[in-house]
């Protein structure tokens, strides 16, 4: 068991992470559960991955897939073992007692079948956190199998993201992402009312209510003012310049002036003394009303600058702008290499194996730093022995379950 958060702290050392100390045990695979992982490894605890002896099949997906095990598997241990050999199942069971949070993300009954479910390990350690990330809270869509795509669809986010009547889902993992996140946060929520009541308790986090959450701006839209919302392309924009501007080389920017102020500096910084002394246009719900007019102006105009010369424009001008940028682009972009965004992993799966890469941190700094990479993803079994040792199974034990293929 690790360390006894009600007890009295001693002072930590200055670089210490704050989850240090803490044992994750972690049955997960795709994104949603390792994203929970992750999020509490960057954070200094001790994460351990539990693989089937034949490897999480994220380490050989292709495609949209290939980064999936790299991305969300850093600064974890990993532990393969055969749950239906009793031996390797015995040892989940010891491992998953001996931890402050258990994550999962398996079909709902799968943990159950195994006795790795909260019911069954609570008994074993009334102290621990179990967090269980599924496609839907308990009720009637519970058993329903869920991806990201499927909770897009059913709860307004790709409505909202296509045109009228071609639904699109959002170009990343946002649901399985979020969902990972959010079950980081139950999780050191109930970490702390633990250090309270010395009890652990179950932590549910779910795709599709976590989908709603974020279409929950679009429902209070209804709510308060009894209208729709359109999907985004299709909206009506609270301002007159917010869009993207195709401009010279064949270059796209998205440009705003997002109140009247901003609007007076881009008709002084561009020269259009015009347009700045129209009356029709002097507010911006003034230039709202006129939209159908205006961004057919403003884009004839603009269409003779480049991408460079409008970013330049705007940053001196101090003027929200956006270079249209591909995630590829993003390894040469020079604030995310000045302040620490990237840092190499070594891989650990494929072609590429042995070789480095960089990949993105966590959004935030703590105590003026990021929290880094401390481990590579690992690799399959890497720790196995390591921690079979520390759960007090002796070297010939091990060597046993290893011929038995219970674990590897």
């Amino acid at each position: 068991m690790s360390e006894n958060l009600n007890a009295p702290a001693a002072a930590a050392p200055a670089n210490a992470l704050p989850l240090q100390g803490l044992r994750v045990v972690e049955f997960s695979h795709m994104v949603m559960g390792p994203t929970c992982g992750m999020v509490l490894a960057d954070l200094g605890a001790e994460v351990i991955k539990v693989e089937p002896v034949e490897g999480d099949r994220t380490r050989h997906l292709l495609g949209a897939g290939a980064g999936f095990f790299p991305m969300f598997n850093r600064n974890k241990k990993s532990i393969a073992l055969d749950l239906r050999h009793p031996d390797g199942l015995q040892a989940a069971i010891r491992l998953a007692s001996s931890a402050d949070v258990v994550v999962q993300n398996f079909k709902p009954g799968v943990m159950r079948k195994y006795g790795l479910d909260y019911s069954a390990l609570s008994r074993l350690n009334e102290r621990l956190i179990y967090v269980n990330h599924a496609g839907f809270l308990p009720g009637p869509y519970d058993k329903r199998t869920a991806l990201d795509e499927v909770v897009q669809m059913m709860g307004g986010l790709a409505y909202m993201t296509g045109r009228p009547g071609d639904p699109l889902r959002a170009g990343a993992s946002v649901n399985d992402i979020m969902g990972g996140m959010f079950g980081a946060i139950g999780a050191m929520a109930a970490l702390m009312q633990r250090g309270i009541t010395g009890r652990g308790q179950e932590v549910d986090s779910a795709l599709f209510e976590n989908n709603v959450f974020l279409v929950g701006q679009h429902m209070m839209q209804y709510a308060v003012t009894g209208e729709a919302a359109a999907p985004m392309p299709e909206r009506i924009s609270a301002w007159a310049v917010y869009d993207v501007f195709s401009v010279k080389d064949d270059g796209q920017i998205f440009l705003a002036a997002v109140s009247d102020a901003q609007w007076r500096t881009l008709c002084d910084a561009l020269d259009f003394a015009d347009l700045k002394a129209d009356p029709l246009l002097a507010t911006n719900n003034d230039r709202v009303r006129a939209r159908p007019t205006l961004l057919p102006e403003l884009r004839r105009r603009l269409a003779a600058y480049s991408t460079e010369q409008l970013s330049d424009v705007f940053e001196r001008n101090g003027l929200p702008y956006a270079p249209i940028v591909r995630p590829e682009q993003l390894f040469d972009d020079p604030h995310l290499n000045a302040t620490g965004g990237l840092a190499e992993v070594t891989l650990t799966d494929g072609e590429r194996a042995g070789q480095t890469a960089r990949t993105t941190l966590l959004p935030i700094r703590m105590d003026g730093q990021r929290p880094g990479i401390r481990h590579n993803p690992p690799t399959l079994g890497e720790h196995t022995r390591q921690l079979l040792d520390g759960l007090g199974y002796s070297p010939d034990e091990v060597k046993a379950m290893e011929a038995s293929g219970a674990v590897v």
